[in-house]
């Protein structure tokens, strides 16, 4: 997993709440467990104008051009901002892979559905949860100006507009710890490898017989 540290990116705004799983990626595309390939997907049903199915080449389908991702002045966003409950609906992990395999390295919303909130950090994207007049105070900017970043600084655990205002948000510090150095389960595990190798030689001469 790639580490998380300090990010400067382009903002996109979702001025939408309640956004579900299945909006996000929808359900023909979950067949794959590969973790890669599904941003030309993610947010499918609103991004395009006709039914998009696995495999699809993306790149000649038509275009919703009423979408916010679809509008030149977003194009190689990493910051998503949107709003209350992102992410409810179903717990699949292709969404955040989605997001992710799209640009998206940060999102800033006012809550997230606790288990979308949950593989998002295990995916290597940063959820961040802001009170409600900063979320609006931040759409009201990205909308009226074009090229809006934000710097997001995970170690100081700030979010930093264009003027300089600052806005902290909180983390679990495990949670923290892992984004900063790029561990996700796998690599906490791995962590381990020395042990975990030693266990292993120790029973194989105990218990010869479970490996015979």
């Amino acid at each position: 997993m790639e580490k998380f540290v300090r990010l400067e990116g382009l903002v996109a705004p979702l001025d939408r709440s309640n956004v579900d799983t299945d909006a996000i990626i929808p359900k023909q595309f979950l067949k794959s467990i590969k973790r890669s390939g599904f941003g030309p997907n993610a947010f499918d049903e609103w991004r395009y104008m006709d039914v998009g199915q696995p495999g699809q080449d993306c790149a000649q389908r038509p275009k919703n051009p009423n979408f916010v991702l679809n509008q030149p002045r977003y194009q190689g966003a990493q910051v998503l901002l949107t709003r209350a409950n992102f992410g409810c609906g179903s717990s699949r992990e292709h969404a955040p892979w989605a997001l992710l395999d799209y640009g998206f390295k940060a999102i800033v919303a006012e809550s997230f559905a606790d288990i979308f909130f949950n593989n998002c950090f295990k995916n290597g994207i940063l959820p961040i949860v802001l009170p409600v007049d900063e979320i609006e105070a931040l759409v009201r900017q990205v909308e009226t100006t074009p090229g809006y970043k934000l710097v997001v600084d995970l170690q100081a655990q700030a979010v930093v507009r264009p003027d300089g205002h600052a806005i902290a948000f909180e983390i679990d510090p495990f949670r923290k710890e892992c984004l900063l150095n790029g561990w996700d389960d796998i690599g906490l595990t791995l962590r381990h490898a020395d042990k975990i190798k030693a266990f292993e030689e120790k029973r194989r001469v105990e218990q010869p017989w479970l490996f015979s």
